[in-house]
């Protein structure tokens, strides 16, 4: 199993006229080594059930629709968070299309939004980003339309993908990955079966500095939002006041902050209870059995990583052809059984819910499942609250 290296970010800054993505998280990539361990220890869980997958049937190729141009020995430049994607992607790419892909890394939305938004012509011609950044280079003008007909693999998608708030009708993104936040726990040690977001903002006194919570923006904020009854994308100021007041008070139950290892935490007993992404409470399950997910009944979210082609890009066909790739069968079972985040295809969603959802139960969400959360758009100037509040509940 492989870890993608930390791409969530930790404060999220807004995208106005004048000001664009503040670059603020540089010391994300020290997360990759212990990420890197956690995959060695924890694939051999899942080592069977990923090789029934590849052994059942071959997934099958789309092939673009042909361009109107000849795009053999085009050449394209991909950036994407590191260990997202099967590391031969590039050669597998060439081979089917003749294009040749060069891969670039970047370890955080801040960082490719910087080099996006840096010049006229960034370099790159693909991008991988999260989706209210999508919704964010799009509202700047800086994404490229796309041309269904050269992506015929989009008709392999999970039709509810088709109606996200970020990119309603896919007109400049294509999901990659989606999934939901919430309650990673271990049954051994807190006694019971969590349900609400109380569970973790309140904590039993048995609980208390044993729990951890995530530091990055909009996910800090979500659990006092949908306790509160709040969206998950409030600006309203009375109700940012009140999820600040209440995170506050939670900080004083709370063992700390934690985005990177709070799933090793978790399973080697250091912590019970976690705010999680679904994905990475996969890692921790991975180690430990006792490992369960829960989505809280006041709700969560819904988040999805994109991939996008830049408008500066000169070779915009080759870039189509490259996203009809990445969201094609093989590519996608490869990041369901690596990567253990739920497939935007719907064939091989339905493939690794069946050999993957016995040992991960959250692999097996429907898209109805995940519907029942709030998806996340692009906040504007309302995204410095956030920064704010992350801040303050930080420092108090």
């Amino acid at each position: 199993m492989t870890r993608p290296a930390v791409r969530r970010t930790r404060t999220l800054v807004p995208v106005t006229a004048g000001a664009f993505f503040a670059l603020t998280l540089a010391a994300c990539g020290s997360a990759s080594s212990s990420v890197t361990e956690a995959a060695s220890s924890a694939a051999s869980s899942v080592a069977s059930a990923a090789e029934s997958a590849a052994e059942s049937a071959m997934p099958s190729e789309t092939p673009s629709a042909a361009p109107s141009v000849d795009i053999a020995g085009q050449s394209i430049v991909v950036s994407n968070w590191e260990n997202y994607m099967d590391p031969d992607t590039a050669k597998k790419f060439e081979a089917a299309t003749k294009v040749k892909a060069t891969i670039a890394k970047h370890a955080t939305n801040e960082e490719i939004v910087g080099k996006l938004t840096a010049g006229a012509d960034s370099g790159i011609d693909v991008a991988f980003v999260s989706s209210q950044y999508a919704q964010a280079l799009n509202e700047q003008g800086l994404l490229e339309p796309l041309n269904p007909a050269l992506i015929p693999a989009m008709s392999k998608l999970q039709p509810e993908t088709k109606d996200l708030p970020y990119d309603k009708g896919l007109t400049y993104s294509v999901p990659y990955a989606w999934g939901t936040t919430g309650l990673c726990y271990r049954k051994d040690l807190t006694g019971y079966d969590p349900d609400s977001w109380n569970d973790l903002l309140k904590p039993k006194d048995a609980l208390k500095k044993k729990t951890l919570m995530l530091a990055t923006q909009p996910w800090m904020n979500l659990p006092a939002a949908k306790a509160l009854g709040y969206s998950a994308n409030t600006t309203d100021p009375a109700q940012l006041d009140a999820i600040k007041a209440q995170l506050i008070e939670t900080k004083g139950t709370l063992l700390g902050f934690d985005d990177t290892n709070f799933y090793t935490r978790l399973a080697a007993g250091e912590v019970a209870l976690v705010e999680s992404w679904d994905g990475w409470c996969n890692y921790a399950a991975a180690s430990n059995k006792n490992v369960k997910f829960v989505v809280p009944k006041e709700g969560a979210d819904l988040w999805a990583d994109v991939v996008v082609v830049l408008k500066s890009s000169k070779h915009k066909e080759a870039a189509q052809a490259f996203l009809n790739y990445i969201i094609d069968d093989a590519s996608q079972t490869w990041m369901t059984e690596n990567i253990q985040y739920k497939s935007t295809n719907k064939a091989v969603f339905e493939k690794t819910a069946g050999t993957l959802g016995k040992d991960f139960p959250n692999l097996a969400l429907t898209p109805a499942d995940l519907l029942k959360g709030e998806g996340l758009v692009d906040l504007g100037d309302a995204a410095k609250e956030y920064s704010k509040i992350a801040t303050e509940v930080q420092a108090s």
